[in-house]
């Protein structure tokens, strides 16, 4: 659900503009124009594709249950001859 208030409501009662934006955006407009979103960070994250980085990943809960067990590369270098 969206929600749309003026910058004077938004000002007057940020805890109702808080509190709607549980339930999804709110549109704060300046002149009646939209000019801000509000919006849980949950909702923002999901918004932007927030990706953890591998430190994050790592913090979870049972994190230290996972067996990583890499590849061995192989054929990454070059035997150069060098003559003097």
């Amino acid at each position: 659900m969206i929600t749309t208030l003026s910058s004077r409501e938004f000002n007057q009662d940020t805890g109702k503009a808080k509190k709607a934006a549980e339930s999804g955006p709110v549109f704060i407009t300046d002149r009646g124009r939209p000019a801000h979103v509000l919006m849980s960070f949950s909702d923002y994250q999901r918004s932007i594709g927030k990706r953890k980085n591998i430190l994050e990943m790592l913090s979870l809960k049972g994190a230290g249950d996972i067996v990583f067990e890499p590849e061995k590369m192989t054929g990454l270098t070059n035997i150069v001859e060098i003559s003097l």
